[in-house]
């Protein structure tokens, strides 16, 4: 299923991507640092979503308590939430 998720206090925008038996696939954040977000998406497409949200969650950006990584965390717990 494909889900669409605004960010909050972060450079990207917005973050799409798609769950499929837990797994990510085809995500894609709009805003934000390029080439760095195009490679966790790169990083993490067929990776178990619960392992994603185990090594990202909780990743900080400067002096600000989230970071893009950590908005996909919230994202994917969001689309959980719905699968469920």
């Amino acid at each position: 299923m494909h889900y669409h998720y605004k960010t909050k206090n972060v450079c990207s925008s917005e973050i799409d991507f798609d769950l499929e038996n837990n797994q990510l696939h085809n995500v894609v954040f709009t805003g934000g640092c390029n080439g760095n977000l195009k490679a966790i998406g790169k990083l993490v497409e067929g990776m178990d979503a619960d392992k994603v949200i185990a090594l990202l969650e909780g990743n900080t950006c400067g002096r600000s308590s989230t970071s893009c990584a950590d908005q996909l965390t919230q994202a994917i717990r969001m689309a959980q939430t719905k699968t469920a």
